[in-house]
């Protein structure tokens, strides 16, 4: 019987291209004492990932080259040595891009399959929704009557993002994407009061007209232009909550701030970055206040699904692209 991984054959200068990655047939390996065998059956592609692909000193490890990477998984125990861990156990664990993982029982989570479909617990209900959840209560201060721009509102994170502020009482909530189609699905299906299309000309211009009021929160998963727009609109004391800046992650020389950062002296605005991993202390409140919206049908999420661990590359390249809307996941 024999497993499949992708590992990094080499380190991309610029945008990954399919000669970074290789597909390898291995053995299924076996679970010592304390470590289940997970038969994987759903892995998550996500743009922090393209970072782990260098050599760049991080918040996170480099994947090394020649060896299997690695990223969020969901899959089925087929073979246990952990206490509280039994075959056929659904659980939730840290070692993708790979069809069988063997993992130490203290590093899985069991997932409830009849509680919510299963992908959901590497979309709304897992790392992206907890991101949106923490960014924008705890990072950004979310407040009552704010006015919320979102980047990459056509994301995963950004998606929720927007209903999470709309459903606690947001004025406005403004989303640029990368389509007319996106546009179309966060108006008319998600909930956002505004969206545009940000390769339909400026983007400061676009968001002035989308939020003539100004911006209160702006959630960042862009950067570059983005970022400038909304400091541009930003009114006094506004917050800014720095998620990620995929307009810059293949870029090959140093990135300039924004051009008009010293309007932070005037309107007195904060910007603040932020890890989802630093968040782990709301996961119980995130689940206690945003799973009874899922199951209720209150908040609406997307998920494009590529079939095959072959396709994980391709599909990793395509999320980079802005192909997705929601999150992206590989079914294995």
């Amino acid at each position: 019987m024999t497993a499949t991984e992708v590992r990094l054959a080499s380190r991309p200068h610029g945008a990954p291209t399919l000669d970074n990655f290789s597909v390898v047939e291995v053995d299924v390996p076996s679970p010592g004492p304390g470590q289940v065998l997970v038969r994987n059956t759903w892995m998550s592609v996500d743009p922090y990932m393209r970072g782990r692909m260098s050599t760049a000193k991080s918040y996170v490890a480099p994947y090394e080259v020649g060896k299997v990477m690695d990223g969020g998984a969901l899959g089925e125990v087929v073979e246990s040595n952990a206490d509280g861990l039994a075959q056929g156990d659904v659980v939730l664990h840290a070692l993708g891009w790979r069809t069988h993982a063997v993992v130490d029982g203290s590093r899985v989570a069991k997932v409830d399959p009849d509680a919510a479909p299963v992908s959901a617990y590497l979309s709304v209900l897992g790392m992206p929704g907890l991101t949106a959840y923490a960014g924008l209560f705890d990072v950004a201060n979310f407040r009552e009557g704010d006015t919320v721009f979102v980047s990459g509102a056509a994301g995963a994170v950004g998606s929720l993002v927007g209903q999470l502020a709309k459903l606690n009482g947001a004025a406005r909530v403004v989303g640029s994407a990368g389509s007319a189609e996106k546009v179309r699905w966060l108006t008319d299906e998600v909930g956002f009061d505004a969206a545009f299309n940000y390769k339909d000309g400026s983007v400061r211009d676009l968001l002035a007209e989308a939020a003539p009021d100004g911006v209160d929160v702006y959630f960042d998963n862009v950067g570059g232009d983005h970022l400038e727009a909304a400091i541009a609109q930003l009114n006094l004391h506004g917050r800014i909550a720095v998620c990620g800046m995929i307009s810059q992650y293949n870029a090959t020389e140093p990135t300039p701030a924004p051009r008009n950062l010293s309007q932070i002296i005037a309107k007195r605005f904060t910007m603040r970055g932020f890890l989802v991993a630093d968040h782990e202390d709301a996961r119980p409140r995130f689940l206690r206040d945003v799973a009874p919206l899922v199951k209720d049908g209150k908040l609406t999420y997307s998920e494009t699904v590529v079939d095959g661990i072959a396709n994980a590359p391709q599909a990793f390249l395509d999320l980079l692209a802005g192909a997705n809307t929601g999150k992206m996941l590989v079914r294995l």
